[in-house]
């Protein structure tokens, strides 16, 4: 079963969390300062981590921004009700995705299985996966989750991946934020939730270097729309 790795110096939260995650048979470990979670996370142990923001030692943005530097894991960041610019900067750093503290324990475990169900589907076997895509100067490889645009190779985080593969797919046609939010994320869209464009505008400047337009487009109160090359 998947490896979970919590950071959070909330010893109490932990000890619930384990509770519920050990019902779905996950595997839990924790540690409650930045320095010691960072070193657990640098393993490659772990299939996903829990990450609060608010840490001793080192704080959890800067770990998040660490890890980034190193290797793909999911992170669920773990923040404090409100906090909505550690949400926006730990989302631009590449979480992907975001709890407010106090939640509930159901909710997290559904956040949980739609992340690792994200990642799954881009490990999933060659025969399992879609073909490859090629629209407006863009390349995308199910098979290795590689981008490439003019040659140049762009990491994506595995809930960049699958939103970008989802607009090239269906190239020229708007998509709903809601549908997005549904289909990729794993999760209705709420009000106020910053998430989806967070991830949108991370891809977009991944992107940026490399092309000289605009591949996606917002369009206020409708969704987005990956541009086709005669758009």
């Amino acid at each position: 079963m998947p490896a979970i790795l919590m950071i959070d110096d909330d010893t109490g939260l932990c000890e619930l969390v384990a509770e519920y995650l050990a019902l779905d048979g996950y595997q839990f470990s924790a540690a409650h300062d930045g320095r010691q979670g960072l070193a657990l996370a640098q393993s490659g142990d772990f299939d996903l981590i829990l990450l609060d923001i608010m840490l001793p030692g080192i704080d959890g943005l800067t770990v998040l921004r660490t890890l980034r530097t190193e290797h793909y894991c999911p992170v669920l960041m773990l923040t404090a009700r409100g906090d909505d610019v550690d949400r926006i900067v730990g989302l631009e750093l590449g979480a992907d995705d975001y709890l407010a503290k106090p939640f509930n324990p159901r909710e997290l475990v559904a956040r949980i299985k739609a992340i690792l169900r994200r990642v799954e589907l881009l490990r999933a076997p060659h025969s399992a996966r879609g073909s490859v895509i090629e629209r407006n100067g863009l390349l995308l490889n199910p098979h290795n989750r590689q981008l490439s645009c003019h040659g140049n190779a762009i990491n994506l985080t595995a809930t960049e991946f699958q939103l970008l593969e989802c607009l090239m797919r269906r190239a020229g046609e708007v998509i709903s934020k809601d549908e997005l939010s549904r289909d990729v994320l794993g999760k209705r869209l709420q009000m106020y939730d910053r998430s989806l464009d967070m991830h949108i505008s991370n891809i977009r400047k991944k992107i940026a270097p490399f092309a000289s337009d605009e591949k996606i487009q917002t369009l206020r109160g409708s969704g987005y729309l990956f541009l086709a090359a005669d758009q």
